[in-house]
């Protein structure tokens, strides 16, 4: 059997495609289109990937997941059982990770906005860290702690210099002044560590290595003030597995610590935070063609509402009903959006024959096509979480009626 998108759980041979064990004819027999599919020993197989190359790499290696990622219920209780810490943005997911039951000495919080409930929760539930993208947040956190009796650890997010950025702290002589003040003056709370994230859909060493500069250059100018960071948090910002897989993956961690060496990053403990790496490719569209048009242009019933531009996916489009047919042809590929805007791919290789009806995969949709679509007023997709040969409904608009955070 061949692997499609690089997927070793999305095959096709001489009877036709297969998701995992399961054959692609009976589900477009059992579920109308446009379905989301998740592959749960995907998901596994990449976590297990990521946290063997990384510790392989560092001794005091720690792992979160994004939950912003994807944040359904299945899909984190999945990420839950594999061991892995928790890195949330807001109230919801917080909420969520805790009723899930992350424990709170691997949930990390942090985001450009923290609300005072966010901060509340956090630190009433001994959370492992938040994380400040701005001094004046500090003063929050430190009163909020102290009504608790609390310390609360704390992470700076720095400012990547990524480009026109203006996420994290851009250190300077005013605020250096201002950060020696805090930590002097506020008793709840404590500086553990230092987050530098500088982009998403990484894929080449140059960016990992600026984002390790960025660490280096901002302990050392922290450490020239007398101020003692212990802990690095390098943030996310892999791609999918099947665009950085295994042996480059490897790769990219050796030179994250050689780069680390070089710089003289002198560390106590090491985070990451993937999202996209576990889930991305564990995650798959089946639509079908609603129109052809001339000039090799087809329309297929699903669009930037529910598969949007934003999430950055690495999109792959493949015929299903003509797997086996050479997509070499360029072809341009629609939404359903009553909009010039709505177009998925432009030029892509697809098959020669175009016929309404076909059904077509779109791969890489498991990391941030939820959690960025806008839910235009079309009916949402079931979704699907399959295991071998079980097929589990995880979402049914029928009865879910949205897959959103409450």
């Amino acid at each position: 059997m061949k692997n499609i998108s690089g997927n070793p759980y999305l095959t096709s041979d001489s009877d036709g495609i297969f998701i995992d064990s399961v054959s692609f004819s009976e589900i477009v027999k059992q579920f109308k289109t446009p379905l989301l599919i998740f592959l749960e020993n995907r998901i596994r197989e990449n976590i297990k990937t990521f946290i063997n190359v990384f510790s392989s790499e560092f001794e005091n290696f720690q792992c979160f997941y994004s939950f912003k990622a994807n944040f359904l219920s299945e899909i984190c209780k999945i990420v839950l059982s594999e061991g892995v810490g928790a890195e949330i943005v807001g109230l919801p997911e917080l909420k969520l990770a805790l009723k899930l039951g992350f424990p709170s000495n691997k949930i990390i919080i942090g985001g450009p906005y923290l609300s005072k409930e966010l901060i509340e929760l956090s630190i009433k539930n001994h959370v492992k860290e938040i994380i400040i993208y701005d001094l004046n947040v500090l003063k929050k956190v430190n009163s909020i702690a102290k009504k608790f009796d609390i310390i609360q650890h704390i992470s700076i997010r720095v400012n990547s210099q990524k480009y026109a950025s203006k996420l994290g702290v851009k250190f300077d002589q005013q605020k250096l002044a201002l950060f020696k003040n805090i930590i002097k003056d506020y008793q709840n709370v404590k500086i553990t560590s230092i987050l530098s994230h500088f982009s998403t859909q990484m894929n080449n060493i140059k960016q990992f290595r600026k984002n390790v500069k960025a660490i280096a250059s901002n302990l050392k100018l922290l450490s020239d003030h007398g101020i003692d960071i212990k802990d690095i948090n390098l943030g996310g910002g892999f791609p999918e597995a099947n665009v950085m897989p295994q042996v480059q993956l490897k790769h990219i961690a050796k030179e994250i610590k050689c780069a680390l060496k070089e710089f003289e990053v002198n560390y106590r403990n090491i985070y990451f935070e993937p999202g996209r790496y576990f889930i991305g490719d564990a995650g798959l569209f089946i639509s079908k063609i609603v129109k052809v048009c001339e000039d090799r242009w087809v329309f297929i019933n699903l669009g930037n509402h529910i598969c949007p531009k934003f999430a950055r996916c690495s999109l792959r489009f493949y015929n299903a009903s003509q797997i086996n047919e050479p997509h070499k042809y360029k072809t341009s590929i629609a939404g359903i959006i009553p909009t010039d805007q709505d177009v998925l791919a432009k030029d892509y290789f697809f098959t020669e024959s175009l016929l309404k009806g076909d059904k077509v995969l779109v791969t890489n949709t498991g990391a941030y096509c939820l959690t960025f679509s806008n839910r235009f007023p079309y009916s949402l997709p079931k979704i699907l979480l399959i295991n071998d040969t079980t097929i589990k409904k995880i979402f049914n608009p029928e009865i879910d009626e949205d897959f959103s955070l409450n």
